[in-house]
């Protein structure tokens, strides 16, 4: 079993079977660690000589001109050549940044960290991630700094462990400029579309960073590391550099709109270190983002009922990385429950356990981490394709997924 860095707050991604409740993603090699302080300094010293080289060049120049005794050159100064148009990065950039909160999060014992979240409608909720804000969510305290340094208190409305997903709400934002981010079709996100991302990395607010979409669909499973249910996703993943305390801001095209949410990482670093740690990994270029869709989604349910609604088979998977499928287990789990629940979805479209499901709908299950992120991308009542395997032999069947409501 294979343990790294995934959520962006410090948070933890665990490889290879754990138990038929813990869906983890299929082990990857070790990956080369991050650039040390000499080779910043390194790369410093070699743009101070390549500086001075250029410096030089230009006196020489000047010199034998004897048109100036300065050895300077003005630049224009011309805005219009720096391309601040609303629709540039920087423009882009300047009318998020009000939107964007930094999330300052205590647990009643202390424990703590900093995260990010972003205006969600006028009424004053703010979207963000459940691994920012679980830590305060019984009897902590909660607080949002807007750019322009105004803080205020807030209180969670409602978490899901399972997407990885909250809604906090402002206690008193009646001074507070509450512009709702515009959101964004995740569904028509392509990879190669540009990315812009903002968050507060190892607590500075404000960071803006840029990238593309590196690939669409990609199945990530992360934990804590200490029993807490494990969140899913089939993930936008971006190049945009995104580091520990980006958990939770908002992922945008290049119109400005919402297409995810910025959840977790891949770091090349085994380092742990909890919220602000300073063992924390950064940035590899590897981010992992809930798409916008599917947030939407949870985060009604949420200001609604108060608690999330999943999407469900009605079977237990095992966790094997087998790359064949997900196989419904041959015993019940550890809880005392079926395989197949009786009379569930699964049940009713006639699987049984040690069945492999080798495809949803037109999507390839690979393992139980990919099949149940795949089924997190619907909704309760949807109506799919399940393609599954049985001695050998290749069966489809129609299954209407059902539903559970709440977090065990």
């Amino acid at each position: 079993m294979v343990t790294e860095e995934c959520a962006l707050c410090g948070y933890r991604i665990t490889y290879g079977p754990v138990g038929h409740d813990r869906a983890y993603p299929p082990a990857r090699p070790p990956l080369a660690g991050p650039r040390r302080n000499g080779g910043l300094i390194a790369a410093v010293l070699v743009a101070a000589l390549v500086a001075g080289g250029i410096g030089g060049g230009i006196g020489f120049w000047a010199a034998n001109r004897n048109d100036t005794n300065s050895t300077t050159v003005s630049a224009s100064g011309d805005p219009e050549a720096l391309n601040r148009k609303p629709t540039s990065v920087s423009g882009i950039a300047q009318k998020a940044l009000p939107s964007v909160v930094t999330i300052e999060a205590q647990g009643a014992t202390g424990e703590g960290g900093t995260g990010t979240g972003f205006v969600y409608d006028k009424q004053g909720h703010i979207l963000t991630n459940n691994h920012v804000v679980a830590s305060a969510a019984q009897g902590g305290r909660l607080t949002a700094t807007f750019s322009n340094g105004k803080k205020y208190d807030a209180e969670v409305i409602g978490r899901a462990q399972g997407y990885d997903v909250a809604v906090i709400k402002l206690k008193n934002p009646s001074d507070a400029n509450l512009v709702p981010l515009p959101l964004g079709k995740s569904a028509n996100v392509q990879v190669g579309d540009a990315t812009i991302a903002i968050g507060a990395p190892f607590g500075l607010s404000g960071t803006v960073t840029t990238g593309i979409i590196s690939a669409k669909n990609r199945p990530v499973a992360s934990s804590d590391g200490g029993g807490a249910t494990p969140s899913y996703m089939s993930a936008l993943q971006t190049d945009a550099s995104i580091n520990p305390g980006n958990s939770g801001g908002p992922l945008m095209d290049a119109t400005g709109s919402v297409i995810g949410i910025n959840s977790a990482i891949q770091s090349a670093g085994n380092g742990g270190g909890g919220f602000g740690g300073e063992s924390q990994s950064g940035s590899i270029g590897l981010g992992f983002a809930i798409p916008i869709d599917q947030a939407k989604r949870v985060a009604g349910d949420l200001i609604k009922k108060g608690q999330p609604v999943y999407p469900q088979i009605g079977a237990q998977v095992l966790m094997r990385d087998t790359g064949d499928g997900a196989t419904t287990a041959q015993n019940g789990g550890a809880d005392g429950s079926a395989s197949v629940t009786p009379k569930g979805p699964a049940d009713q479209a006639g699987l049984k356990p040690g069945d492999t499901i080798t495809k949803l709908d037109n999507t390839i299950i690979d393992s139980g981490p990919t099949l149940i992120s795949t089924i997190y991308q619907h909704k309760p009542g949807d109506k799919v394709t399940l393609t599954y395997k049985r001695d050998g032999k290749e069966h489809t069947a129609q299954v209407t997924l059902g539903q559970r409501t709440g977090d065990k």
